[in-house]
């Protein structure tokens, strides 16, 4: 697929190292007991330590541009070490933080705005992330949290649920409605909201995939003027950008996802006997194994050439995007059910890694669009 430059192979070669000394699957099982405290239990849904670590190495810093303590690195490379860490499950906010937070302030924010948080992002000290979602699916047009002008700024009140790693941020990108109630873009308005401002309240949701997203309760939040991130009441082409960048950032979780789950489960059909031969011999589960394969470079493709796209300010981005996601989408879902079942009865225990692949795929799918909304989004899109 695509060819590497220098400092690219550089880094996905350290990626990986990391991933696999630091982050093996075994880290995520300690994720499904939030109660026994420590690093794993103390609520964010992540290992605030590994992360710490991550952006010492730079890696949330890779979109951040030079003059705020970044390296600007582009998208692309972001992309690659979302895909190594998605190999093991990490569960760690580089989506939220280093690629969606970062892209709204790159995007939406101004020269104080920048200064304020580009830097605190980028060394990893606040993390950030996208506060859009107000129910069980993905509408990113569907938004009543009000947002209602008051002197001198402007009065937040609604809910958000689920917020991707909300329990351990300490800034919001908050979609508001600052225009009457409508199922359109008009009239949305993106906000900054640090995690410690009067007013708002978080509390913990429980996942299939033992990650913990927020409920945050807006209630009489006043925020000053210069908290409006872009335009206020013109947002809509600004939160429009955002998705982009996160539905191809997704992307590359699911991919690594799907190929470590191919990978472990190529392998069990190398050693695994019955009837006295090994089954990756039996015709039937090479055919299957082959047609994995062949989706999983499918998929490569569509994510490589989004993220290509989001680097390029690419006039189709929206359309890549959301072929990204819709392809990684049926992709995880079909190589994380060929994992549990060509494992036969082991596979179907909380013990083996099969599981824990499976549910990280069916929340990941979910999380910005499943694979009907962005079929339908890439077929408007194209004019059917």
């Amino acid at each position: 697929m695509a060819v590497l430059n220098e400092e690219q192979t550089m880094l996905k070669d350290m990626v990986t190292e990391w991933v696999r000394d630091r982050m093996p699957v075994t880290a995520v099982r300690g994720l499904y007991d939030h109660s026994a405290g420590g690093k794993q239990g103390d609520g964010a849904g992540f290992d605030a330590e590994a992360y710490a670590e991550v952006a010492a190495m730079g890696w949330s810093g890779i979109c951040v541009p030079e003059e705020f303590g970044g390296s600007d690195f582009g998208t692309f490379s972001l992309g690659f070490v979302l895909e190594e860490l998605a190999r093991t499950l990490s569960p760690l906010p580089l989506l939220s933080s280093a690629l969606i937070a970062v892209s709204a302030l790159r995007l939406g924010g101004n020269a104080a705005q920048q200064s304020a948080w580009l830097p605190l992002l980028a060394d990893g000290s606040v993390v950030g992330t996208l506060a859009l979602e107000e129910g069980a699916h993905h509408r990113p047009e569907a938004i009543a949290l009000t947002a209602s002008a008051v002197d001198g700024g402007w009065r937040l009140d609604g809910i958000k649920r689920p917020v991707a790693d909300g329990m351990g941020a300490g800034l919001f990108i908050v979609a508001a409605r600052s225009a009457p109630a409508s199922q359109t873009a008009d009239g949305i308005t993106l906000f900054l909201v640090p995690a410690d401002t009067a007013g708002l309240t978080r509390e913990a949701l429980d996942q299939i995939d033992a990650r913990r997203p927020a409920l945050l309760r807006f209630e009489g939040v006043t925020l000053g003027a210069d908290s409006v991130l872009g335009e206020a009441g013109n947002g809509g082409g600004l939160l429009t950008a955002l998705l982009d960048r996160a539905y191809a950032g997704q992307a590359a979780e699911l991919l690594g996802l799907a190929t470590q789950a191919f990978e472990t489960t190529l392998d069990y059909l190398k050693t695994r006997s019955q009837f006295g031969q090994l089954i990756g011999s039996f015709q039937a589960l090479q055919h299957r194994a082959s047609e994995m394969f062949g989706e999983l470079q499918l998929t490569r493709s569509a994510v490589e050439a989004a993220l290509a796209a989001v680097d390029a300010n690419a006039a189709d981005l929206s359309a890549l995007a959301s072929l990204a996601k819709a392809t990684a989408n049926e992709t995880a879902h079909r190589l994380s059910c060929e994992m549990v079942q060509l494992h036969g009865g082991i596979g179907m225990t909380h013990e083996h890694d099969a599981g824990l692949y499976l549910k990280r795929a069916r929340v990941a799918e979910q999380a910005y669009g499943n694979l009907s909304f962005h079929r339908e989004r890439w077929a408007k899109l194209n004019g059917y």
